[in-house]
């Protein structure tokens, strides 16, 4: 073998390892992302031991963390956040592990991305804090959790909307609803926050036939 071949086997056989490299890379972040979407925790714990990529993508932007959050799988979330994975990573959806916990009522892994990082002043696709949608939805324990972490109340959404008027415009004005307006209105909320029409959260609470949070309204000092 000449010189020549000689280094041109090499090269082959380099640019050979560098391409399997890659494509095992590539196979490695796939599985990580489908492990994490069925919540196999042990697969998800031996595929990053593995070297699996923690932030990789799918097509929608969606990190293994995210897929995990999608599905609640707290167990699978908590071995992602553990090693590291960015739990304000957001999809082209503009959902974070963290702001889609909130939206969806998942305490725990809401609570881990607390513990790990979660930007409070994140905003979702409707310029919405983690908390306003947890307003809307119901989700007593997740505005509790949301507020006593240091979530403004009064931060104002694309729609001109605070989590108090969502928790009165977007509901029944039922039990959940009832406790979510209290923990606002303890947690500091201006009561008289108004909409981009100037209808203020008492307005709206009396025009849909919502007695009991129109009363604490009014105990808080709403107009």
């Amino acid at each position: 073998m000449t010189i020549f071949n000689f280094w041109r086997t090499c090269l082959v056989l380099a640019l050979s390892a560098i391409g399997s490299g890659a494509l095992a890379a590539d196979d490695k972040a796939i599985a990580l992302l489908e492990a994490s979407a069925k919540g196999e925790t042990a697969r998800v714990s031996g595929l990053l031991a593995q070297g699996a990529p923690i932030e990789a993508r799918d097509a929608q932007g969606n990190t293994p963390l995210l897929r995990a959050t999608q599905g609640n799988h707290a167990d699978a979330a908590r071995v992602l956040i553990e090693a590291g994975a960015n739990v304000n990573a957001q999809n082209q959806m503009q959902d974070s592990a963290y702001l889609l916990a909130g939206a969806q009522g998942y305490l725990d892994i809401l609570n881990l991305a607390l513990r790990h990082g979660a930007d409070l002043k994140s905003t979702n696709r409707y310029g919405g804090t983690a908390l306003i949608p947890a307003c809307e939805r119901g989700h007593v324990e997740v505005v509790k959790t949301l507020l006593e972490a240091g979530v403004d109340p009064d931060h104002v959404n694309r729609l001109g909307w605070t989590g108090l008027l969502e928790a009165i415009i977007l509901s029944d004005g039922g039990p959940r609803h009832q406790q979510i307006v209290e923990l606002l209105i303890k947690g500091g909320a201006d009561v008289n926050l108004a909409d981009r029409d100037g209808v203020s959260p008492l307005q709206h609470a009396r025009q849909r036939g919502q007695a009991a949070i129109s009363a604490m309204l009014q105990g808080a000092g709403a107009r």
